[in-house]
């Protein structure tokens, strides 16, 4: 189809929308850079999970379908940038790096410095969602799975480096990162000492769960930690043991 005939049906497919169809078109359009063809993949990813309504055959209808695809395509797309961007840096160096921009806390501000949470605050107006803290970096994820159904890889791929990626402050992330685990590790290795993470519980439900690990050193608990999985509580607990433990990060 060509430009001409595209802008055409776009035009005609917008005098049938409602004022809030054309409220979140325009929306969409500032936010992702063109207009949408296909409104209602948008109107599905800013569809948080709390506020899913039933469909016919008795299945919530949300933007966590979405999500599990733009968490894909961003992965992807990221990965991607930092190979390139750091040529010569290893495995594990990208591995965490990409960890550290595709997390829910990260995500959840991106969301709110390109605008898509006052998207979210008019669609859900009076509704109290802020207690969902990854709201944002779900709906995030949701809209890249959202633009990649509607426009293709190629024009995702550009929206992610273009309009997502440059809000990241990479400097200050690689600054950051550190692997407290494998500092603590090393300690031990060097003080001659007994190291153990036991997790000691798992709350929430399935998507929403929150770990709790205990730091034993010679069977004491030196510190605990708290995170969405076990591997961040891990980390969690590990960095509250190198400020009581005083090793050097």
């Amino acid at each position: 189809m060509s430009n001409l005939k595209l802008s055409r049906l776009l035009r005609i497919r917008s005098l049938f929308y409602s004022k809030y169809e054309k409220r979140l078109a325009a929306s969409i359009k500032h936010l992702v850079g063109s207009k949408p063809f296909n409104l209602s993949l948008y109107k599905l990813a800013i569809k948080h999970a709390s506020a899913a309504e039933e469909s016919i055959n008795g299945m919530k209808i949300s933007n966590e379908r979405l999500e599990y695809l733009g968490d894909a395509i961003l992965g992807a797309v990221v990965a991607e940038f930092l190979f390139i961007k750091f040529p010569y840096r290893d495995e594990g160096f990208l591995t965490e790096i990409r960890s550290r921009m595709v997390n829910r806390e990260a995500l959840n501000q991106i969301a709110i410095k390109v605008g898509l949470s006052k998207i979210i605050a008019e669609e859900y107006k009076g509704k109290n969602l802020v207690s969902h803290k990854s709201i944002y970096g779900d709906a995030l994820e949701a809209l890249v799975g959202a633009v990649y159904l509607d426009r293709g890889y190629h024009f995702c791929r550009k929206f992610i480096l273009k309009r997502l990626i440059i809000h990241f402050d990479l400097d200050n992330i690689i600054k950051t990162t550190s692997n407290f685990k494998s500092k603590v590790i090393e300690w031990s290795q060097k003080e001659n000492v007994e190291v153990d993470f036991k997790t000691v519980s798992v709350s929430g439900n399935q998507r929403f769960k929150e770990f709790e690990v205990e730091l034993i050193v010679n069977k004491e608990i030196v510190a605990t930690g708290k995170g969405a999985t076990k591997k961040k509580a891990e980390q969690e607990a590990a960095k509250n043991a190198c400020e009581i433990l005083h090793i050097a990060i």
